[in-house]
């Protein structure tokens, strides 16, 4: 059977670092095994869901390289899920509820309250017929919950975290839809699992309880369940949740000249026993995604350490991947030189100005004056004219290492380190170079 995964996000707001995750360990599971993997909008909460997050969403993932093969919305499938809860309800598995949340609350208080378990007791059971007429003559309109059968433990063999087993009987019937007729997660996750062919669904440890109770809502609908596997969740450098991760998506990590590649080869191996590894190319997170290698230990996240992927990612670009996002007329020549000195694509700039000019060099004593007049003097140039030149003023003036170096970069760039001279001077050119050696000499 092709695998087929799927990414089923919220329309409430703007994606952040977590569920780049689950959408690309999606992607990565579903590439590898040759298969698909489809977005799904779950937008059945009408107050909260807007367009402009649906947009987002989809221009989030291509930014990353994560486009799908195929997308639904679930708000297009009200009537397959008013099906599927017929059925159930004729089944005598969907039933309805009548306690307010007042009401409810109050339950749990009480147990809680004894020291048990806030489950349901599934008062709404025991209600005669002429009891729910009453109610409902009376204005209270039901919620509806799914009964689980409490004949058998609810098991499943987990692709992170092993053999799961739950007790049906220690969990509370979930209520499915509200009285306002509105569905809550549970049942139409499900039936669109079931209609979309899911093979695999991956997602976070906090939806191991709703795996549960979703296992008996397949199989009260004559479906197979998907392989479920569940993930450690993010967490911040500090070793907590992070209200932070919670607000830091594409458009913030863009800003900050965030590579795609790197966000990627970050987020696949997080929460892995294997290497966080710069990849500018995918392929090679594909080939190396093992459900095999995730622990059970938090996923901790370091905007450090994707700062430093980011840079080692920038290293490995060709020209023709960035030239859109470097000033008119930096060629490859220019790209290669200044690239192992940039964390970010957008400092290009910055060396591309040291190329161009003008540069202000440092203020220096007359011997260093001296030195770069006689440097200025010399006018040499060849196939590698800073080996040339710093060649032929060591031999002259006997300088070496920083004291011969420094003064000659510190003239040429104006900067005390940066992209190595040899493939910086070319650049500059023979005409710049020995004007900005003679005006730093006169100054």
């Amino acid at each position: 059977m092709a695998v087929i995964t799927r990414f089923a996000p919220s329309p409430t707001g703007h994606l952040h670092v977590g569920n780049i995750r689950t959408a690309l360990h999606n992607w990565l599971l579903a590439r590898q095994a040759g298969g698909r993997f489809l977005l799904r909008i779950d937008d059945t909460d009408q107050a909260r869901s807007e367009e402009r997050f649906v947009d987002g969403i989809r221009a989030d993932l291509a930014w990353l390289g994560l486009v799908p093969d195929g997308e639904e919305r679930q708000s297009a499938r009200l009537p397959v899920h008013e099906q599927a809860f017929e059925t159930l309800r004729a089944a005598g598995r969907i039933y309805p509820a009548y306690e307010t949340q007042q009401e409810l609350e109050l339950k749990r208080k009480v147990l809680l309250g004894r020291g048990l378990p806030p489950i349901y007791d599934r008062a709404a059971l025991q209600l005669s017929d002429a009891e729910r007429a009453g109610k409902e003559a009376a204005g209270t309109a039901p919620h509806w919950r799914f009964l689980l059968d409490h004949a058998e433990p609810i098991t499943w063999e987990d692709g992170i975290r092993g053999p799961q087993q739950f007790d049906p009987a220690a969990l509370s019937d979930p209520v499915v839809r509200r009285a306002d007729g509105s569905w809550l997660y549970m049942l139409p996750s499900a039936v669109d699992d079931i209609a979309m062919g899911v093979t695999d669904v991956l997602r976070g440890e906090d939806h191991v309880s709703n795996t549960a109770l979703q296992v008996q809502m397949f199989t009260a609908l004559a479906a197979t369940p998907p392989r479920f596997a569940h993930e450690a969740l993010l967490v911040g450098s500090e070793g907590k949740l992070s209200k932070r991760l919670g607000s830091l998506g594409c458009d913030a990590l863009r800003d900050a000249g965030i590579e795609p590649e790197a966000l990627l080869s970050l987020l696949a191996r997080l929460g892995t026993s294997q290497p966080v590894e710069p990849q500018a190319d995918v392929a090679a997170l594909v080939a190396g995604f093992d459900l095999g290698t995730f622990g059970r230990a938090p996923a901790r996240f370091d905007a450090e350490e994707l700062a430093r992927v980011n840079a080692a990612v920038v290293h490995q670009l060709p020209h023709a991947d960035v030239a859109n996002r470097l000033p008119a007329g930096m060629g490859p020549e220019a790209w290669e030189a200044v690239r192992p000195n940039l964390a970010r694509v957008s400092e290009a700039a910055d060396w591309w100005q040291v190329i161009r000019g003008p540069v202000t060099p440092p203020a220096i004593d007359d011997e260093t004056r001296a030195f770069l007049q006689q440097a200025a003097g010399l006018d040499l140039w060849g196939e590698d004219p800073w080996a040339t030149l710093t060649g032929a003023l060591k031999e002259r003036t006997g300088r070496k290492g920083k004291a011969l170096f420094l003064p000659l970069r510190q003239a040429l760039t104006g900067r005390d380190a940066g992209p190595d001279m040899h493939r910086l001077l070319p650049l500059i050119g023979r005409e710049e170079a020995r004007r900005r050696l003679e005006a730093a000499a006169l100054q």
